[in-house]
């Protein structure tokens, strides 16, 4: 029998509550009994003194059957004036205290209700704390990482942002302003490389040499541009065709290029032509004709004139008045380069593109010249170059490879990003806007990314703020739970002999 009374009674706490019914410790009805306590606590509740201990006791938890025991004695001590000589109290707060304990001993009912809240304080609530932690904690770590991300990501479209603005040769301070000084800095740039073309000169002879002899063909017919340019620099496109400079050069407007003036509606747009009278007397006349308001057609409808006068049909004869035609890029005037002729030879992207083909084709013939002059076999000793010019018997590999670095020194500024980039502004003014815009894009996009890495911080700030603050509630939770088991197992011990009660399961 010693034994048995030292043995615990292990009560799984998540079926406390049946083990209490099941063990007649309590009814089923305990619910609706409690229903009527808790309206008895409410109105108690309405009339309390001040007291640091009850105001612990109220705080932080739900009120149960042990509070308002320690609430009893509390009162014992601040309504012990009320005491009569039969030991009752005369405080209605001390009557209403009573009053719930004695409701609460009926039936057991607070074993039934203290069961209750300290199986969903176990069971559900402090579980529930502990998770919303934990995602506090998580969206805290989420947070911070992405708030890395965008970090990251913001200064690598800012790095990226600055090394367009650097391939383009800008700062990027005011990207269409920077844009559109590099463009007027172009032409001089293409007259220094016309005017380094100077330095092909040795190489073009070798080529047109070994065309030459191996073509038997005129070397006239060879790079005519490159010649050009490598001659007279880089010239009007009206030089290079015509053979001598123009005396005036009117460039085209870049901006009526974009925007080309049409036709209103009901107006004939009769094209670009001009009439030019054959003689001075019959300007003269024409223009008397039109201040009387009369047109001369050239025909008179009198016998005499017209026997005279005759209407020559004959095609050989000239006309009176010559009707000229413009066509684009052509000239009206001898002298006079107007339209895509007043452009550059490097400007005109056609001809600029024919210059680098060109450049491209004598570098490949200057490679291919030196790996023949590197193979075993010299190639003077060739049967058929034995009656060479002396231009291609004479070259060492040493001017060959000099020639090539000119030639592909002039290629690469030519074709480099920077200068494609330019002459695609320089032939399109609206080049410029999608530039700004590309680049604007990348900037916004960086600002954009530290807007968000902003918010992710803000956003993980307030996670562990609202985890900080369930801490206290938590720890409250755990030491209140902690406290009702020991006094249900106290009291459960009572009922069994002081045998020791042990609530398992409960994970506190």
């Amino acid at each position: 029998m010693q034994d048995v009374q030292n043995l615990p009674i292990d009560i799984q706490t998540g079926r406390l509550l049946d083990w209490l019914v099941d063990r007649r410790h309590c009814t089923l009805k305990w619910q609706s009994k409690v229903l009527q306590i808790r309206e008895k606590i409410n109105q108690a509740l309405q009339d309390m003194p001040e007291h640091d201990e009850i105001r612990s006791l109220l705080s932080g938890t739900y009120i149960n059957y042990f509070h308002c025991l320690k609430i009893v004695e509390i009162l014992k001590g601040t309504e012990a004036a009320t005491r009569n000589l039969f030991g009752r109290y005369s405080s209605q707060r001390m009557k209403d205290w009573q009053e719930v304990v004695s409701l609460y001993q009926a039936d057991n009912t607070y074993l039934g209700e203290s069961a209750s809240l300290f199986m969903r304080s176990v069971s559900y609530e402090i579980p529930a704390l502990k998770k919303q932690m934990t995602r506090c904690e998580q969206l805290s770590l989420e947070s911070e990482r992405r708030a890395e991300e965008c970090l990251h990501g913001a200064a690598q479209q800012r790095e990226q942002y600055y090394n367009s603005c650097k391939n383009y040769g800008i700062s990027g301070e005011d990207i269409r302003k920077e844009l559109v000084a590099l463009v007027c800095d172009v032409p001089s740039v293409l007259r220094q490389i016309g005017a380094d073309a100077a330095g092909l000169l040795s190489a073009i002879q070798l080529y047109q040499a070994c065309v030459t002899f191996v073509c038997d063909s005129s070397p006239e017919e060879a790079l005519p541009i490159l010649r050009h340019v490598q001659k007279c620099g880089d010239t009007t496109i009206y030089e290079w065709r015509v053979g001598e400079a123009p005396r005036r050069v009117e460039r085209p407007d870049k901006e009526k290029q974009e925007t080309p003036q049409c036709p209103e509606e009901g107006e004939i747009n009769w094209g670009d032509f001009e009439v030019q009278p054959s003689t001075a007397a019959e300007t003269e006349a024409g223009l008397d004709s039109l201040a009387t308001g009369e047109i001369d057609w050239g025909i008179s409808v009198e016998p005499e004139a017209a026997e005279v006068d005759g209407i020559n049909w004959d095609a050989g004869e000239e006309p009176t008045a010559v009707i000229t035609v413009l066509e684009t890029g052509s000239n009206v005037l001898p002298g006079v380069a107007r339209g895509s002729d007043a452009l550059s030879v490097l400007e005109n992207t056609d001809t600029r593109n024919q210059f680098v083909d060109e450049l491209m084709e004598l570098e490949l013939f200057l490679c291919q010249w030196q790996q023949s002059m590197e193979c075993d076999t010299d190639i003077v000793t060739v049967t058929q170059f034995q009656t060479a010019p002396s231009i291609l018997q004479g070259q060492t590999q040493g001017k060959v490879l000099a020639m090539i670095s000119v030639v592909r020194g002039l290629i690469s500024r030519l074709t480099d990003t920077r200068m494609r980039q330019l002459f695609l502004i320089l032939a399109s003014p609206r080049y410029v806007d999608r530039v700004t815009d590309h680049l604007g894009q990348r900037l916004r996009q960086a600002q954009l990314l530290e807007k968000k890495s902003v918010s992710w911080v803000e956003r993980g700030r307030a996670a562990q703020e609202e985890r900080q603050s369930l801490e206290p509630r938590l720890s409250l939770l755990q030491e209140r739970s902690r406290e009702l088991k020991k006094q249900i197992e106290a009291d459960l011990s009572k009922r069994y002999n002081n045998r020791p009660v042990n609530l398992i399961g409960t994970g506190l």
